[in-house]
């Protein structure tokens, strides 16, 4: 004990330096030990299931002291107005306490958009058009007419709908478009692997309409994606304006969307020859995913 303190006498800067080291020591032990009881390490909750609650009437009486944050709100005619619709970190997942909990509720009304003018326009034009005004284009009526592909009427729940007018946001508008001369059939479009929007984009744009949707077994049509349609794509049978075209989802967490549409091969058997077609029945490889 006296060869130490002997040790530390002649030499003043190694206590010094070690003096620092001790102290530094202490207080980063210090800092952690703050830092774990801040942010609860190690203390876990299981996040309960808030879909379906209304937001104004969440009674958080556990310990767990959960902060809720509105993220967006969405028109539902079918849910009541400040119904909790999605919510992160999702029910079953493991929270801390004060955890900040975003939710997506359900609008009490629904927001007006006006109707424009799509008079004059093409199937594809009128579909971007209300698009962006946050309609969407339900069913595609075709009548005799010089002027082909050509939107005639817009009508909202069996009435014409005139340019100017407002309606909720959301509204579904059906077209009567012209079929003008000539041929009026087109080439079913390959809508395997996409989103349930980007399908229906797709078939309307290709003058066709949605026929049967079935989503059996998906709990989240975010998360929908197209895994066989009917007619099928073949690249060359064609099909009178109007026909209806019947898809199947599943989710995307189920299969491996990729590979699904890569591995996708056109059944021959399926084929339909048109006499237009009949004298060359190359398969059309040009479609895009």
């Amino acid at each position: 004990m006296a060869n130490t303190k002997d040790f530390f006498r002649q030499h003043p800067v190694i206590k010094h330096l070690l003096l620092m080291v001790l102290t530094a020591l202490c207080i980063l032990i210090i800092i952690f030990i703050l830092l774990k009881m801040y942010a609860h390490v190690g203390q876990e909750y299981k996040m309960y299931d808030l879909i379906g609650q209304k937001f104004d009437q969440i009674n958080d009486s556990s310990d767990i002291r959960l902060r809720y944050v509105v993220i967006d709100s969405i028109y539902d005619e079918n849910q009541a107005g400040g119904t909790i619709l999605t919510q992160d970190p999702k029910p079953g997942s493991m929270v801390k306490r004060g955890r900040k909990v975003y939710v997506t509720i359900a609008a009490y009304s629904a927001e007006e958009a006006v109707m424009p003018d799509l008079t004059d326009m093409t199937v594809r034009q009128a579909i971007s058009q209300l698009s962006s005004v946050g309609f969407t284009v339900g069913y595609l009526k075709f009548v005799e007419s010089p002027f082909r592909n050509a939107v005639l009427e817009q009508n909202h729940k069996g009435r014409v709908v005139q340019p100017g007018t407002p309606l909720e946001k959301g509204s579904v508008i059906d077209l009567t478009i012209g079929m003008g001369e000539g041929n009026n059939t087109n080439i079913i479009p390959f809508v395997i692997g996409k989103s349930p929007t980007k399908a229906r984009n797709a078939i309307l744009s290709s003058s066709f309409n949605i026929g049967a949707e079935h989503f059996n077994g998906v709990t989240d049509r975010s998360h929908a994606v197209v895994v066989r349609q009917e007619p099928d794509y073949t690249g060359v049978s064609r099909y009178p304006y109007g026909t209806q075209v019947e898809l199947w989802y599943s989710s995307d967490s189920d299969i491996d969307v990729d590979k699904m549409v890569n591995d996708f091969h056109v059944d021959s058997s399926k084929i339909i020859y048109t006499n237009e077609y009949e004298e060359n029945n190359t398969v059309d490889d040009s479609w895009q995913w």
